[in-house]
């Protein structure tokens, strides 16, 4: 009986650990209008998308190009997570709707991450999740990646892979 109680609860636990986010769950959201903040890369920033591509080419797909309007909505995710303390995927679905209506994205989904300190690390991290490896894999055409500390010096992180 104590097993049929708690797993719920490890469930719900399993479920936030491994924090990507698609938008095929609700495209009902309404889209969202944002000053467009777009932060010159850091050598971590541009270490990860490297990486990603890297590994995208290792296996005969398209290398992700960048497009700074995903670059805005990732560094607006990552600052209100730094400000939260707390990884999540708040307002997903208003960063997707706003990338559609924006950037011509027909598809939207992210990956988040907290705590690791290099740019190996953070994406090999998310390439031993099969949820974060679709992403990394997935049929995309743009993406971006902010990187950013707290007052800890701890890092967040949200990588958008969009589809035109």
């Amino acid at each position: 009986m104590k097993l049929l109680t708690r797993l719920p609860l490890l469930a719900m636990l399993a479920i936030f650990t491994f924090s990507c986010s698609t938008d095929s769950l609700d495209d009902n959201a309404n889209a969202y209008n944002q000053k467009l903040v777009v932060p010159k890369a850091k050598p971590i920033e541009t270490q990860i998308l490297e990486l990603i591509n890297n590994h995208r080419l290792s296996l005969g797909l398209n290398p992700l190009g960048h497009m700074d309007i995903i670059k805005s909505q990732a560094y607006s995710h990552t600052e209100y997570m730094v400000v939260n303390n707390e990884v999540n995927h708040d307002n997903f679905f208003e960063r997707s709707n706003y990338l559609k209506a924006n950037a011509g994205a027909k598809f939207v989904s992210e990956n988040v991450a907290y705590g690791y300190t290099q740019a190996e690390s953070v994406v090999n991290a998310w390439l031993k999740s099969d949820s974060h490896r679709e992403n990394i894999e997935g049929d995309f055409t743009n993406f971006d990646v902010s990187a950013e500390q707290n007052a800890e010096g701890d890092w967040y992180y949200t990588n958008i892979f969009i589809k035109k």
